[in-house]
């Protein structure tokens, strides 16, 4: 006889919005603006019975007017009243509707192992889908199998599920990092710029010496400072990151990707605040600065960090000889797709690619900007970065050395693998107690003792990939070369 339910829900975190909601208990679909998640299921639990069939639907709108969804198909039935299969686990009404016999051994008790078995087994056929707005008009459709946890920080929506691509941290709607790939990403961002150092001051293998200052912008994740604790040179992280809670969420649910191993780790400095601010303020210097923030997006906490003004001060923090800054940049599509670089330069195209503008804002800046890329088949993309740093051909006299001041970009692209091998041999040592992912593909999973050297600690980069990671499509390149943008702080560029 139930009409139907009206919910009125108050976000926490000083919102003031108000959020009405109806559900009508026969209806196909519901939506919501915010995402309520199990929150909302723990509220219509009473009326669980009136509620099915039904297709949930959560609409989280960020700052740039993407949708990020998750799905609920209808079914007839649910013969569980355990609250993490009665909303998480639905039971498909075709092929796997449990028996007479499969629900009286539930509802009379049969072991826990028994009934953990059986979520598993619906899970992986669960309806739930995690979908993410990619490009105008591509989206990403996965399975989603869990939901640990959701919630809205001061700064962004932050949540960590169970997907294909395994364990993920979701902030605003966007793939963060996931533990399919995390690796992928994490070590193509910070090997080549810490070797590079390395090279610019004379180093070889063997030879210790530089880098041994890092400074860390963002990463909230760890896995970032997990990489170049890697390196047995390094006597200092400092890392800033605004967001508390992403911090202390990646520890809870994702310890493998460094957890309290690294930010307990005794040459890491973890402090909460804004890593522009620190910046701006610091009288220290680094060899390296690496800046593993949020994307360019309109209203997002990182457009601050892309600008040239801020790269300005950044080569000022640099040491002079062989300091090296490097940015994550965005998508760097092998294609790139018409929507990732405006037509005639058109500054009001605040949604594309900004991989070139990056470099070519890096470039005014620093001496040599090369861009290079990686796959990350978790981001739907092929992934961007450029490393940047000042080489006038007379570095060191142990180092680079030559008269041709674009020698120095040439260098690092043409590096021989054997000395990437050498260097990683002799330098890089797991770091303690960070746990081995379970979630890896054929050719990455591997028992870990935490003890390991060389290239077994690293999972993606060695001296081949090192070459790989710099030779760009020539659809790309060609793109880049025309692209002129300059992101500044009265002109940014946002990316979708």
């Amino acid at each position: 006889q139930l009409q139907s339910i009206q919910l009125t829900c108050k976000p926490k975190h000083g919102r003031n919005q108000i959020n009405p909601l109806t559900i009508y208990p026969h209806s196909t679909s519901l939506a919501c603006p915010n995402p309520l998640h199990a929150n909302l299921f723990k509220l219509m639990k009473p009326f669980h019975h009136h509620l099915l069939p039904l297709s949930f639907i959560t609409t989280h709108r960020n700052p740039c007017l993407r949708h990020h969804q998750y799905h609920y198909m209808p079914y007839s039935q649910h013969p569980f009243t355990n609250k993490r299969s009665s909303f998480l686990v639905p039971i498909n009404n075709n092929n796997n509707k449990m028996t007479s016999s499969d629900s009286e051994n539930n509802i009379n008790g049969n072991t826990n192992n028994d009934h953990e078995q059986l979520i598993l087994k619906e899970r992986s056929k669960s309806a739930f889908r995690y979908t993410e707005d990619i490009a105008p008009g591509l989206k990403i459709d996965m399975a989603l199998y869990t939901i640990h946890h959701t919630s809205l920080s001061e700064f962004q929506e932050v949540q960590v599920i169970d997907s294909y691509f395994g364990r993920t941290l979701v902030t605003d709607g966007k793939t963060q990092s996931a533990e399919h790939d995390e690796f992928v990403y994490h070590e193509s961002l910070v090997h080549p710029p810490l070797f590079w150092s390395s090279i610019l001051s004379g180093g070889s293998a063997g030879s210790g010496g530089t880098p041994m200052t890092v400074f860390i912008g963002g990463g909230g994740e760890l896995a970032t400072a997990r990489e170049v604790l890697r390196h047995n040179t390094i006597e200092r992280v400092v890392m800033v990151d605004i967001d508390p809670e992403v911090i202390e969420v990646c520890k809870k649910y994702m310890p493998q990707w460094g957890g309290d191993a690294v930010a307990n780790h005794p040459k890491m400095d973890l402090i909460i605040g804004d890593a522009h601010a620190y910046l701006m303020e610091t009288t220290e210097t680094f060899d390296v600065i690496i800046m593993d923030i949020s994307d360019p997006i309109e209203a997002g906490p990182g457009i601050a960090l892309y600008t040239k003004e801020f790269y300005e001060r950044a080569a000022q923090v640099l040491n002079k000889d062989h300091g090296v800054f490097v940015t994550q940049a965005g998508s760097a599509d092998f294609i790139p797709h018409p929507h990732a670089f405006p037509l005639n330069n058109d500054d009001d195209n605040k949604e594309s690619s900004c991989f070139s503008p990056i470099m070519n804002t890096l470039a005014m800046v620093f001496d040599h900007a090369v861009p290079y890329s990686v796959a990350v088949p978790s981001f739907g993309a092929d992934w961007g970065f450029v490393m940047a740093y000042n080489y006038n051909g007379s570095s060191s006299s142990n180092g680079p050395n030559d008269n041709n001041a674009m020698a120095g970009q040439k260098l690092l692209v043409d590096l021989m693998p054997e000395t990437i091998d050498a260097l990683i041999e002799e330098r890089i040592e797991s770091v303690p107690g960070v746990p081995e992912h379970e979630f890896r593909s054929l050719g990455v999973k591997r028992a870990v003792s935490g003890n390991e050297r060389g290239g077994d600690v690293l999972k993606h980069y060695d001296g081949e990939a090192h070459r790989g990671l710099f030779a760009l499509s020539k659809p790309l390149r060609e793109a880049i070369k025309s692209d002129k943008r300059v992101m500044t702080e009265a002109n940014p560029i946002f990316m979708y």
